[in-house]
């Protein structure tokens, strides 16, 4: 019993079959904690945990302000450019075009290669492909610019998300995601209004310029830093932890639940990627100075509501909820919630209370990217999960390709823009209550893995 117990020798299951991995060292390092009745054995976090988890947020930092860019700069750039707002909505799809297949084949692909150097690989296309715009720029340019960042972009969420997993055992995952989905809402807030001072004060060419430096500076940071998780499968826990069938996996109730609750979310984030900050000027007639510090708020609630809802998972999970309440409910609820305010914006007057459902609506949606990446890594073998995850974010991301377009075709065909807009936020707030909807009927992760393994897959070591 004084002997030390390897990770590879130490894996114990819940009643709901999720697997437990990480690094042991005796019996004294073993905690106990009750999930549904059970009994399961978390572990340490390894050292540098929480340094890697901070890196990766910054990753994510920056790429968040690499989207957010474009419709930042919306209005100057269609009027340099001379765009109609379909075809700016066109812009806006172009970037998630190669999205999905880039997210799929680099999930793939890290299964077997090392995440530190993937990472460095995708944060480098994104920072090369910030400086064409520099200079004088033309339509096609900037749209093949934006296609290349996307077809980079697309996998970062799926990749650092299993980089990360690497650092913590699955019970204490909810909270280093919820932090990586705060780079999205911090490379807003703290890039918008940088970012926006460039574009007000020089052209919105250099604030391309700007993140492409901050991109390489990341890049440089990682090179020196980035480190590999250690809790990875091993050949003993791949004996544990069978394979399962990739058609099984994706066609799991929960999967299907994941995707279709995200796609919903996914919709509102890229129309306030691309649309936010051109409907705060052209549809409520601020300025461009204005807007860029209105462009920031639902970001700040969207950053508050992620952390609570990664929180309240956590505390919930140690008070024996299930993770169907603590990660599927908690996750859904909000979409439908955010439906039914986009919904009410319409029928309200004045600028200020139409901004605050905005805010409100949209920014409810965060839960779900908190909690939907921990509940695919409940049931998926870990051989598997880098590719899941990145299968997961190529579909609901699809939304990014359908949404900017549909808003702009709108905004175009409409008797007026405001009319245009109020038409493109009801959509979405059809869109959020149907996805929520699902999520409540499909996300059920504490049985899925023991449902999964009544299929009696053959065993795969790693």
């Amino acid at each position: 019993m004084a002997s030390k117990v390897k990770m590879s020798d130490c894996i114990s299951a819940d009643a709901t079959g999720s697997i437990v991995s990480g690094s042991l060292t005796g019996p004294q390092s073993r905690k106990k904690a009750t999930f549904g009745g059970s009994i399961m054995t978390t572990q340490p976090t390894p050292k540098g945990a929480w340094k890697i988890t901070f890196l990766l947020f910054l990753f994510m930092l920056v790429n968040f302000a690499d989207k957010i860019v474009v419709g930042l700069a919306g209005v100057p750039i269609m009027t340099e450019l001379k765009l109609e707002p379909e075809q700016f909505g066109l812009l806006g799809s172009s970037f998630f075009f190669l999205f999905s297949i880039s997210a799929i084949v680099v999930g793939f692909i890290v299964n077997r290669v090392d995440t530190r150097w993937v990472l460095l690989a995708l944060a480098a296309v994104w920072a090369l492909t910030q400086f064409p715009m520099v200079g004088e720029v033309s339509f096609t340019t900037l749209l093949i610019c934006r296609v290349i960042l996307g077809a980079g972009e697309g996998p970062a969420f799926s990749v650092a998300a299993h980089a990360v997993y690497k650092w913590f055992p699955d019970e204490k995952r909810t909270l280093p995601t919820a932090i990586l989905s705060q780079g999205s809402a911090f490379g807003v807030i703290l890039a918008v209004p940088a970012l926006n001072w460039i574009i007000v004060n020089h052209t919105w060419h250099y604030a391309f310029g700007a993140l492409g430096v901050v991109g390489l500076m990341w890049v440089a940071a990682w090179l020196v830093l980035g480190k590999e998780g250690p809790l990875v499968q091993t050949v003993a826990m791949a004996a544990a932890d069978p394979r399962v069938p990739y058609f099984q996996l994706l066609t799991s109730r929960t999967f299907i639940g994941c995707c279709a609750a995200t796609f919903g979310a996914y919709w509102a984030l890229s129309l306030g990627l691309t649309w936010f900050t051109p409907f705060i000027i052209k549809g409520l007639g601020f300025s461009q100075k204005d807007a860029g510090l209105i462009s920031v708020l639902p970001w700040v609630f969207g950053a508050v509501v992620v952390l609570l809802a990664g929180w309240i998972s956590q505390v919930m999970l140690t008070r024996g909820f299930s993770t169907r309440g603590a990660r599927g409910v908690l996750g859904a609820a909000p979409l439908i919630a955010g439906g039914f305010i986009l919904a009410a914006m319409p029928y309200v007057q004045g600028a200020g209370l139409q901004i605050a459902l905005l805010v409100l609506g949209s920014g409810l949606c965060g839960a779900i990217y908190v909690v939907c990446p921990p509940m695919l890594g409940e049931f998926t073998p870990v051989s598997q999960r880098g590719a899941v995850i990145a299968i997961y974010g190529a579909i609901f991301t699809l939304a990014g390709i359908v949404a900017p377009f549909v808003m702009g075709s709108v905004i175009q065909r409409a008797a007026t823009p405001h009319e245009g807009y109020m038409t493109g936020f009801t959509i979405n707030a059809v869109i959020l209550i149907t996805s929520g909807l699902l999520g409540l009927l499909l996300l059920w992760p504490n049985t899925e893995r023991a449902r999964l393994l009544l299929q009696k897959p053959e065993p795969k070591f790693a």
